[in-house]
Order: C-alpha cells, then sequence, then structure tokens
C-alpha cells in the first residue's frame, strides 16, 4: 500500500526499515534520564515535544473527548514501544470531559468525571507562569510514566492552573476539557502552548529537536519560540527569526469541518494575549476579524500534515498556499485488541506487538481459531449489553456496531432511515442487532437531537418483538469502546463526504478482524477492498456525480441493499467466506493502520527532516 508524499513531489518519502533504525539510533543514542529528580532533568540528547489539547491513554484518566485524543494516547505509546525520545504535553482536565447519562426520553445529561490524579500521576514541584488578560496564572505539572511494551517509559506531562495564588476563574482552566465559553477556550490555548514550553525549559528539556502541534490548539507554542529569537534589528520582520521557529515546528491537521478550527474574534485575543503574538504573525493568521489556530500553526510551521491521503487534498484546497503532506493516522493495536485475538496473535504471530507488519500473516491462521477469537470477544460484549438493557441479545445473532461523536456530518441515523426496511432486511436474511453508542458535544444540540432520535427508535424497535433489536449505551468511553470495536460482526460508519478526515474505530475493529461498512471517506478510501475487507456505501467519491454526497435517500438505500444481499446472507449462510473476509480485515488493515507505522512515517518525514 503506498503512502503519502507531499504534494509535487511525486516521491514516496518513507525510508527502508535500515535507514529509519539508524534514524531511530541518531535520536535515542546518548539519551540521559538517569537521576532525574522531575525537579530537573538535563537532557543531552534530542527530544520530540508532543502537544496535545486531550490525551487518551486510558479510560482511567478521562482527559480525553474522543478519537483526536484517543489518536494522540494511541502514538505516544507507540514512541514508548519504539523506545523514541519524545515527551507528551497536555492539560490535566481534573473533571474530564464530561460523564454522559441519559434520562428515559433520551437526552444526554453532562456530569463531572469523578477520578484523582495522584492515582495515576506525581505532582512536580515545578511552576511557570503564563500571563492571560494582563494577569500572570501560575501553571504546575503532573507527570504520567507511558511504558512501552519493552519497558520503555516515555513521559506525559499534565499541566494544572488549580494552584494557590490564581484567581478561582483561573483555577478552573484545566478543570473541563473543552470547557464552557470562548475566553476560556483561548485561556486553556495560552496555557497549553506558551505554559507547555516553559514547563518544558523549567524541567530540564532544553534540546527539543521538534515541536508538534496536534491541531491548532497548540499554536501558540510557536509564538513563545518565535519570541525568543527576539533581537532588535529595526523592523519587525528582522526582529524575529521565523525561519528557525519554522525548522522546529511540525503541525498536524485533523478535520475539514469549520467547527473544528478553532477561531477567536480579533478583539477576544488581543484581550488576552495582549500584544504577545507579533503583527507579522497575526496578521497572517487573522481573517474577517477573527484568529484562526489552524492559520497560525501553518504559518509557524515548516512540515504540516493531514490524517488521510483523502484529508490531504481537502486540507490543500483549504489552505492551497500551504505545502501539505499525509500521514494517514493509526491505532496502538495493542491497546485495542481483545484478549482473545491477543492470545491469537501471540501464539501464531510472535513478535506482532512490536511488528505490525507481522500480521499480514493472519491469512495462514487457521480460519476457524479466528472464529473461536471472535467468538468470544462477541460473547464479552453481549453479555455488556445484556447487564446494561436487559435487550436479550444473542451472541449467534447479525450484530452491527456504531460508536462515535454524535454530530450532523456523521449521520448516525443513516441506518434508521427506513427502519420499516430495515425490520424487512431482518425478517427476509436473518435477525440482526445495532448497538449505538456515543456523546454529543455539550454545545452541539443537533448532536444531542439525534442521540433523542437513535434511543428514541431503539425503543419503539425493541417494543415491536421483531427479528431487529437495538440499544444505545450510554456512558461512552475506551473501556466501552474496545468490547464494541471487537464484539460486533460489522462496524458501520456513515459520515457525509468529505468531512470525515480519518476516522480510527474502523481500524481498531479491523485488528480484531470485523470488517468496516462504510461511506468511502477518510481511511476507508485506503483500506477499502470491497468483499474482501469490507463493504462501501454510496458511490466512489471518483465516480460521484454533484449533489450525490448529500444524497442521504440513496445511501441509505446503498446500505440496506447491502446488508440484504451480500452481508447478512454471508455471515449466516457462507461462513467460510465469512472467515476469510475477516482474516483479510486483519492481513491488510491492521497491519498497516496502526501507529507504529504512523510513528515511523513522523520519524523519516517530519522529525528528521
Amino acid at each position: 500500500m503506498p503512502l503519502g508524499g507531499r504534494k509535487g513531489t511525486g516521491k514516496q518519502k518513507a525510508a527502508s526499515i535500515r535507514t529509519l533504525n539508524r534514524f531511530i539510533r541518531q535520536l535515542t543514542d546518548g539519551l540521559m534520564i538517569s537521576g532525574c529528580d522531575g525537579i530537573t532533568c538535563p537532557i543531552e540528547k534530542e527530544h520530540i515535544a508532543y502537544f496535545s489539547m486531550e490525551v487518551g491513554i486510558s479510560h482511567t484518566i478521562p482527559t480525553y473527548a474522543g478519537g483526536l485524543g484517543i489518536l494522540a494516547g494511541d502514538v505516544l505509546k507507540s514512541f514508548a514501544d519504539m523506545k523514541i525520545p519524545v515527551v507528551g504535553i497536555t492539560l490535566l482536565n481534573e473533571k474530564g470531559y464530561f460523564y454522559q447519562t441519559l434520562d428515559a426520553d433520551g437526552n444526554q445529561k453532562e456530569e463531572p468525571v469523578q477520578w484523582n490524579p495522584h492515582d495515576h500521576m506525581v505532582l512536580l514541584p515545578n511552576s511557570v507562569t503564563v500571563t492571560i488578560e494582563g494577569r500572570p496564572v501560575k501553571v504546575r505539572a503532573w507527570k504520567h510514566m507511558v511504558r512501552g511494551l519493552s519497558g520503555n517509559e516515555l513521559p506525559v506531562f499534565f499541566l494544572d492552573t488549580n494552584v494557590p495564588g490564581n484567581s478561582d476563574f483561573d483555577k478552573t482552566l484545566t478543570s473541563y476539557l473543552y470547557g464552557d465559553g470562548r475566553p476560556y477556550r483561548l485561556s486553556q490555548e495560552i496555557v497549553l502552548g506558551v505554559g507547555g514550553v516553559r514547563m518544558l525549559e523549567s524541567l530540564g528539556y532544553h534540546n527539543i529537536r521538534k515541536y508538534h502541534m496536534n491541531e491548532g490548539h497548540a499554536a501558540l507554542l510557536a509564538v513563545e519560540l518565535l519570541r525568543k529569537t527576539y533581537r532588535d534589528a529595526g523592523s519587525e520582520e528582522k526582529n524575529y527569526d521565523l525561519d528557525a521557529v519554522k525548522e522546529k515546528c511540525v503541525f498536524t491537521s485533523h478535520t475539514p469541518i469549520a467547527a473544528g478550527h478553532d477561531k477567536f474574534d480579533l478583539d477576544l485575543f488581543l484581550r488576552l494575549t495582549g500584544d504577545y503574538v507579533p503583527k507579522m504573525i497575526l496578521s497572517k493568521a487573522t481573517h474577517d476579524n477573527q484568529v484562526n489556530m489552524t492559520l497560525l500553526g501553518l504559518v509557524v510551521s515548516k512540515h504540516i500534515n493531514g490524517v488521510a491521503k483523502s484529508h490531504g487534498e481537502v486540507t490543500r484546497g483549504m489552505f492551497p498556499e500551504y505545502s501539505i503532506d499525509t500521514i494517514t493516522n493509526g491505532v496502538h493495536l495493542p491497546s485495542w485488541v481483545s484478549p482473545s485475538f491477543r492470545d491469537l496473535f501471540d501464539a501464531n504471530l510472535p513478535g506482532w506487538e512490536l511488528d505490525p507488519f507481522t500480521l499480514r500473516n493472519s491469512l495462514f491462521i487457521p480460519k476457524e481459531k479466528v472464529w473461536k477469537a471472535h467468538e468470544d470477544s462477541k460473547a464479552a460484549l453481549v453479555n455488556e449489553v445484556n447487564a446494561r438493557t436487559n435487550a436479550g441479545f444473542h451472541p449467534a445473532r447479525f450484530t452491527i456496531g456504531y460508536a462515535r461523536r454524535f454530530t450532523e456530518y456523521k449521520r448516525p441515523d443513516l441506518i434508521l432511515y427506513d427502519i420499516a426496511r430495515l425490520e424487512a432486511v431482518a425478517k427476509h436474511v436473518g435477525d440482526i442487532q445495532v448497538v449505538f453508542a456515543g456523546k454529543a458535544h455539550p454545545a452541539d444540540g443537533k448532536g444531542k437531537e439525534l442521540i433523542r432520535k437513535v434511543f428514541s427508535d431503539c425503543k419503539a424497535v425493541n417494543s415491536a418483538n421483531t427479528p431487529l433489536k437495538m440499544v444505545f449505551l450510554e456512558g461512552y468511553d475506551m473501556q466501552l469502546a474496545k468490547l464494541m470495536v471487537a464484539g460486533c460482526d460489522v462496524w458501520l460508519n456513515t459520515p457525509q463526504r468529505p468531512f470525515e478526515a480519518s476516522g480510527t474505530s474502523g481500524m481498531k475493529a479491523a485488528a480484531n478482524g470485523v470488517p468496516h461498512f462504510s461511506t468511502l471517506d477518510g481511511w476507508w478510501l485506503e483500506g477499502h477492498v470491497e468483499n474482501v475487507t469490507g463493504w462501501s456505501i454510496g458511490e466512489h467519491p471518483h465516480d460521484a456525480k454533484p449533489g450525490q454526497d448529500t444524497d442521504v435517500g440513496a445511501d441509505a438505500s446503498d446500505l440496506y441493499s447491502k446488508l440484504e444481499n451480500d452481508i447478512i446472507p454471508a455471515f449466516y449462510g457462507n461462513r467460510q467466506k465469512w472467515m476469510e473476509i475477516m482474516r483479510h480485515c486483519i492481513a491488510i488493515n491492521a497491519s498497516f493502520f496502526n501507529t507504529c507505522r504512523m510513528a515511523q512515517q513522523y520519524i523519516a518525514n517530519a522529525y528528521l527532516e
């Protein structure tokens, strides 16, 4: 499978394994961390600093909202596995994103998450100060060590403003991930970007090779770096060494959705930051009297990438003046395979955890063993569903899984477009079970309405006593996600093209032999082989006529048709074919769409550039 190249080069940029290993040794040789006491840690060798507003390491550390944070946690785990000298910077989010409950009508309720940082990390004595709206705000840090497969440990520092001496408002700035209000959000980004750079220096990290911004939330880190190059040379352009800062900065954009690119009214931005951002940079990031944090990140970065080939094309269309690479996302396989598949891989493909490409040989694992591993995974999910809902799910019935953020462009209700037809499919070719889960952003009214609709449809279907059963599971988190991606028979994804930047849940499913059934968007354009790794919904983008991207009825009809004519008949009537599809999901997709490969590409294409 080809790897992405920068526009216009026509080259494949991934290094050979031998060259890449030499690069890794180049980064790791001479690394000195012995004797580090958490107060100062003199580092002689270069490090990569990875900044992300959210990081999902474990469901017990709820400092993530969804895909962006879980991806950050997964790639940090792979860096730890590979012994790459990376340090993570994020916010503490001491009350989490939110804990989701649903009332009897499916209305989402948001509650603070109860967790204790002391159970998972160590509070350091270091503190730094940032300026917000002209006042000093103290920032401290907690350290959590991500342990790699070989025992290597990678530090992640969680920034915290709940510090004596800060105002009551400032103490809350690291309480809620993506908290309410634009001043709150911008203040968080000042803490992350500016405070993060200053905290690394306080901790002794004085030799950072690259600063990686995982989305625009961290873009102000580059301004902090820029201000350190200041010299009075007569004009603003000459006062700062922008080229030197660009050499240090890597920027990853994760969404083509306008709401995903943070923008702040210029008046608000200036009120909170004062004259901190040089005018020559601010002018390039300001359009229509709004400061665009993605643009700010692009302006100050040498390496810029999207997160799938199709997303790279979309992003180049949005920002045509910038050279934008693509590095397709992946998942940390050891974190997402079920216990039964871990045992299967350990027994048949030793070494798969550190060399995921070994999974291509899953084609030679006896089919019956793959099916048995799936049966065990599915039993775990069915037991969880029945324990939560008393819905009477059965492990022998065909089960579809859908779980992700509930928002309009993801069309979570597409499979419910014509429930009568879905029921008819179940009566005609076999019982169907559907498991839904996911959260809507607290401010996303349409997303919450979609949850209510799906929840209501589930109740109505189950009361009708048909061969179709559906449930919505509340409290979606990494723990539930792991059960679902392994325990369903098919993983469903229905975004409206071209708004899915990448998507990673289907990659997690593939690692467990679960085929993908999705609109051709994001990563699925690269991983899709019809009737081999899964199935498509709707036209291929290259074949689609104008307007087809928004034809919900046509997509729903195609979804029902493939369930009725291809997918469910194969599941119930051709088990040999189904097991072959499962093996190809692992061999083709899991072996490539993983963070081990992704980390290698970042090293070769961005960090050692």
